[in-house]
């Protein structure tokens, strides 16, 4: 079963601590689920250290939800959390996202193997690896065109039974153009040209 992200972006008010302003100190702007809905165990490793199978040191586990949370962000994860309906709830902000090395790559793991097979019922199955390959591995999708240690981007062919696809594990790659995060990642650079990279942040939580 997969495991869904839930959650949004916000943004301090720029008047917080004026004598003027009564309001709330951080502001919903955004849910998350139309920039990405995708269920990437990878892309939650790295980031939140949720279902890290592949090993990443993730940049924000289990911070728990903002005291200060937002008013609309509280009313769509409060609850739940509370409730324990969701899980390993935590909050990034953008300057930390903006510095991540996107070649940083787990400890134990050098990429991940994605097959299909040909004939009917077609089941497609996805691998972690390691250098050099399990033999498992090598059995299920040959011996590759080129070689994939040394490869920066993704690498696909095809065999007698299976089309094949490998890709190579660094924050780069599984938070990278091929998935959702850039939409998430280009709104929140572009609210902290207002707001400043200190001053947006995403929160999410999961179930």
């Amino acid at each position: 079963m997969s495991t869904d992200i839930h959650g949004g972006i916000e943004f301090r008010h720029p008047d917080v601590g004026a004598d003027y302003y009564d309001g709330e100190p951080w502001v919903a702007a955004m849910d998350l689920w139309p920039l990405c809905d995708e269920t990437d165990d990878a892309a939650f490793g790295c980031l939140f250290g949720v279902n890290n199978h592949a090993g990443f040191q993730p940049l924000a586990p289990d911070r728990g939800l903002p005291l200060d949370l937002s008013r609309g962000m509280r009313s769509q994860l409060g609850p739940w959390v509370a409730a324990n309906n969701l899980h390993s709830a935590s909050w990034v902000r953008w300057a930390e996202l903006a510095s991540m090395d996107l070649a940083t790559a787990p400890e134990h793991f050098v990429g991940r193997l994605t097959w299909d097979r040909k004939t009917l019922p077609s089941t497609l199955h996805r691998q972690l690896v390691s250098h050099p390959w399990p033999p498992e591995a090598l059995s299920s999708v040959g011996v590759p065109p080129v070689d994939l240690h040394r490869t920066t981007e993704r690498v696909g062919w095809t065999t007698s039974e299976s089309v094949c696809t490998y890709e190579p594990l660094t924050i780069g790659s599984v938070l990278g153009p091929e998935t959702h995060w850039p939409h998430v990642f280009a709104v929140m650079k572009a609210l902290a040209g207002r707001f400043g990279d200190n001053g947006v942040r995403l929160v999410v939580a999961f179930d």
